[in-house]
């Protein structure tokens, strides 16, 4: 695995509400238990035929539940052409900083 660059739960806050995308890569069983509210949902599985849908020149950070499969996923998205950071610890980290996980209908979720 090449290097990539890892960032923080807040300094990936940030940058969504700076107008990156949020592109969360997990399965779907734990998309619907909770995800952060601006995410993007797209499996890993799926990537590799449907990165093309990802705006191009657009800042994605991407996450998972601990930031293992998100790594996986920076890898393939930089080596595609795109500007990808790995949100470091995923979404356990990032409910951890205190920041938002909600449900499709917009109620509190929970990271499983």
């Amino acid at each position: 695995m090449t290097a990539i660059e890892e960032i923080d739960p807040v300094t990936a806050d940030q940058l969504v509400q700076d107008g990156a995308v949020l592109l969360d890569v997990r399965n779907d069983d734990e998309w619907v238990a909770g995800h952060a509210p601006a995410a993007r949902h797209l499996p890993l599985p799926e990537l590799p035929a449907r990165h093309t849908e990802l705006p191009a020149g657009t800042q994605i950070v991407v996450v998972c539940r601990s930031g293992s499969r998100s790594a996986r996923a920076t890898e393939a998205l930089v080596g595609a052409g795109y500007r990808a950071v790995n949100l470091a610890g995923g979404m356990k980290a990032w409910s951890a900083a205190g920041l938002p996980v909600v449900t499709d209908s917009g109620g509190p979720g929970t990271v499983a």
